[in-house]
């Protein structure tokens, strides 16, 4: 990586950590931090019940620089939520900044809805030049309103329009977003019961879960089943299920759990759906660029999508959002979708900043080698406890299902989200930062900057390890 910014970076995380209270590992009281408390009281009686981190992660910022943030309280934490994975390359990176400060001293419009700039010319450039060309040569692009629900949607105006069709399939598990027609395609319930009037027309399919089969195949037979099922709703005319506008997923599923697809379903996956001439869109929000150790994670199976969904990590830490498709989609008329904030230059600034540090520096061999460690100490990990069943991920996407000491991997019936909940909050109380997903939120997850260094790896190991051994010894 770049020596330049990387010694700027460290410099900063020293001043940062010199002037701190307590240091990732050290175990803070949290009955001790009047100011966060202070502020999260004040936030409780102001802000909306829908408010979800501050229920789990218990702090107020002041400050982040890289991997690292600091409370209110002046305790440091290492963050390995990372906005979500929107933070590429972590907090505030000297790339970034400069980004920011350079676009701002050249006083373009930092608002321009669809209307086209040079700051927009490149990023389109960049975009399309960090996509496989096979997809790239054929590919439009959308530019939506700043979030990856609002992608969706129009993900899904496209393929309706193009197609004539009114439905659509999902998947058990997936998540797309909030808003009413990506909600109607999340595979969680909770979200969904009371909510009336969901788009209707969308049938849910089984996703390759491998170490909780579907189907109650064995794992030998697991994806193949899956796939096979898919195929025959297609194809029974007596199924009842019409054909569909498009179908939609992640590669890798990220709230549901973070579950890989496995590479030769999916490719059972797009052969289906070219068959039958249904777009095939692919939603990386969480997963595009890098994420995974190559820059989008449908790569991983050599498959080429009709749509891409992008967001979070495109716009360099600020809100962007597009959807990349093939031309012959193209078929909707001006004014079709639009957003006021779609023409967001100080993120595209940011956005282009963050590709080319990525091309320059080789970042996903690093991402890989990161990812490598991180599952080896992992690994290690699920061998010296109890509660573990599976660690699984890609790049720096990884996930830990927590289940109950004696378990059945076929029912489904021991997963065990409360001691999920408590490692994350021993977590949250020795400076990590990490989430909780999946089926009853059993899944811890990890999703740091993908400028990670190998230190920070296993530093961030052992403070796991030290808060699962507490929470399991508290839940025994």
């Amino acid at each position: 990586m770049n020596a330049m910014n990387e010694q700027s970076l460290e410099k900063e995380y020293k001043l940062l950590l010199q002037s701190s209270k307590k240091l990732p590992g050290e175990k803070r009281n949290r009955s001790e931090n009047i100011n966060n408390n202070s502020y999260l009281e004040r936030q409780s009686q102001t802000e909306s019940n829908a408010r979800s981190y501050p229920r789990r992660l218990p702090f107020a910022l002041t400050q982040a620089k890289g991997i690292y943030l600091k409370d209110s309280d002046d305790n440091i934490y290492f963050d390995c939520l990372s906005g979500a994975g929107a933070l590429a390359l972590g907090h505030n990176h000297p790339v970034v900044q400069k980004a920011i400060y350079s676009t701002i001293e050249s006083n373009v419009p930092l608002l321009t809805l669809d209307i086209t700039t040079p700051i927009k010319d490149q990023f389109v450039e960049e975009i399309f030049s960090i996509l496989p060309k096979e997809f790239s040569k054929n590919a439009k692009i959308q530019f939506c309103g700043p979030s990856g629900s609002d992608a969706v949607e129009a993900a899904i105006k496209l393929v309706k329009i193009a197609t004539g069709r009114r439905g659509m399939y999902a998947f058990h598990g997936g998540y797309h977003g909030m808003t009413n027609g990506s909600l109607s395609m999340m595979g969680n319930l909770g979200s969904k019961n009371h909510i009336p009037g969901l788009m209707a027309d969308v049938h849910f399919l089984p996703y390759s879960y491998t170490y909780r089969c579907p189907m109650k195949a064995c794992e030998s037979k697991c994806n193949l089943t899956c796939s096979n099922y898919i195929e025959n709703i297609f194809n029974d005319v007596e199924s009842g299920i019409v054909k569909p506008a498009g179908l939609i997923l992640e590669a890798i599923q990220g709230e549901g759990g973070v579950i890989p697809s496995d590479d030769e379903w999916l490719r059972q996956v797009r052969k289906i759906t070219k068959e039958n001439d249904v777009p095939m869109i692919l939603d990386e929000v969480q997963t595009g660029l890098g994420r995974t150790g190559k820059m989008f994670a449908f790569e991983h199976s050599g498959i080429t999508p009709d749509v891409l969904v992008l967001s979070k990590a495109i716009g360099g830490s600020l809100p962007m959002a597009v959807v990349i498709y093939n031309k012959d989609l193209d078929k909707w008329t001006p004014g079709s979708h639009a957003g006021t904030f779609r023409g967001n230059q100080m993120a595209m600034a940011t956005g282009i900043a963050t590709i080319n540090y990525m091309k320059e520096n080789n970042l996903l061999d690093h991402v890989n080698k990161m990812s490598e460690k991180f599952f080896i100490n992992l690994r290690k990990i699920q061998s010296e406890t109890s509660s573990i069943g599976d660690v699984r991920g890609r790049g720096l996407m990884i996930g830990m299902e927590i289940n109950n000491k004696a378990f059945d991997t076929a029912t489904g019936q021991n997963r065990n989200g409360e001691l999920a909940r408590l490692i994350q909050a021993e977590c949250f109380d020795r400076g990590l930062i990490i989430e909780v997903g999946g089926r009853g939120s059993c899944v811890l997850r990890l999703l740091p900057p993908l400028i990670i260094n190998e230190e920070q790896v296993d530093q961030v190991c052992s403070i796991f390890s030290d808060a699962l051994k507490e929470a399991e010894s508290k839940f025994s």
